[in-house]
């Protein structure tokens, strides 16, 4: 089959990479988008294992069209009966558009439902459908007039992990930082701290990736009900193997501070619920008082610029901490996501790399300022 994961825009290298590891060929890369072919297999272990994806979609079909008529006769020709059993409860959940000559979101899943009917009425000679079975949501993607449809595996999306029930006021999302963590020589065994650690994310997708956690191991999905397309067994054997490579760090060298006492509760809260709570460091402190004894450690953080501060008065003087507290540090990086342009000036050094991202519908900056290789390999 062909496989479609959506990711954070810009940060499609690293989920690449991902599913290199996890033994699949990539096949396409666009904008926010990677694409790999797999068996029900990959759908399954690409739910539970792939920490940068935001869902798993089965490609069903994918056409031209610029009219509505064009859009209607490409998903009515589309295999659905391949797909969906005559019970199947199915709709579309969402359509997206970008640069096309269609672009009537609602419009558009009316008339794909239709002409899923239609089809699935003639090569299932069925006249009524009750959709009593298994759901089976409908994504559809259009670029530049390029219609993309696919099958929702995942449903609700792979960030919910299901360990933050509690966040910040501004929080980054799992896939995210993930994503981030990706971007950056960290790995385990070397010091990571997050200065502004807010509900903790950071800092547990690394202890999760040091202890060898599979991302999506505690929560379920959507495709779980698929029997006719993945065989139930192989949900059960996915999970018990991924359980079975769960290690317990040899150094769990992961420091998390933040000023508000509110958010180390939660972030301790977190942590725990990700089974990671004995790996990391978390502590009330001023990001003014922040130190740690070592060299060639990562600083990864997500300031405050604006959600939790009560004016942008308050970010000059923030982010000049921030960059005293590096200086402090002993041939450390920093790496920095933030929407505030003049984050460099303020930390009083130039960024080594700059890429332009979104944290949600927040356009952010992400400053890396790399420290000196260490001498050895530690």
């Amino acid at each position: 089959m062909n496989l479609v994961a959506p990711c954070h825009f810009g940060l499609e290298a690293v989920l690449k990479r991902e599913i290199y590891d996890l033994g699949y060929d990539v096949t396409k890369t666009s904008d926010g988008r990677v694409m790999f072919e797999g068996d029900a297999e990959a759908v399954v272990l690409a739910n539970i294992r792939l920490r940068t994806a935001e869902r798993i979609l089965i490609e069903v079909g994918s056409f031209h069209a610029e009219t509505f008529d064009e859009f209607f006769e490409g998903i009515r020709s589309l295999s659905w009966e391949q797909f969906l059993p005559a019970d199947a409860k199915f709709w579309v959940t969402k359509v997206s558009t970008v640069k096309s000559k269609l672009y009537s979101a609602r419009d558009l899943q009316s008339l794909a439902k239709k002409a899923m009917v239609e089809r699935l009425k003639e090569k299932l000679s069925v006249n009524r459908f009750e959709e009593t079975g298994a759901s089976y949501p409908v994504r559809i993607f259009l670029m530049k007039d390029e219609v993309t449809v696919g099958l929702d595996t995942t449903g609700v999306p792979l960030h919910k992990r299901g360990y933050r029930a509690l966040t910040a006021k501004a929080p980054i999302s799992e896939t995210l930082a993930a994503a981030l963590l990706g971007l950056t020589p960290w790995k385990e065994g070397r010091l990571l701290a997050d200065p502004f650690c807010g509900s903790g994310t950071f800092l547990i997708e690394a202890a999760m990736q040091a202890a060898h956690i599979a991302p999506g191991l505690a929560r379920e999905y959507t495709a779980e009900n698929w029997r006719n397309i993945i065989p139930a067994p192989a949900w059960k054997e996915a999970r018990k193997e991924a359980e079975a490579e769960i290690v317990k760090p040899g150094r769990h060298l992961l420091v998390g501070i933040d000023i508000d006492p509110e958010m180390i509760a939660k972030a301790k809260k977190n942590a725990k619920a990700a089974g990671v709570a004995d790996y990391i460091d978390f502590h009330v402190s001023d990001v003014k008082d922040f130190y740690v004894d070592g060299s060639y450690g990562f600083l990864l953080t997500n300031p405050p610029y604006g959600e939790r501060l009560s004016g942008e008065k308050e970010l000059p003087a923030l982010y000049g901490a921030l960059g005293r507290a590096f200086d402090r540090l002993d041939k450390w990086s920093l790496y920095v996501i933030t929407s505030y342009a003049d984050a460099p000036r303020q930390i009083g050094r130039k960024a080594d790399k700059n890429r332009k991202l979104y944290n949600g519908m927040v356009r952010t900056y992400f400053y890396s300022f790399a420290g000196p290789k260490p001498e050895r390999n530690i």
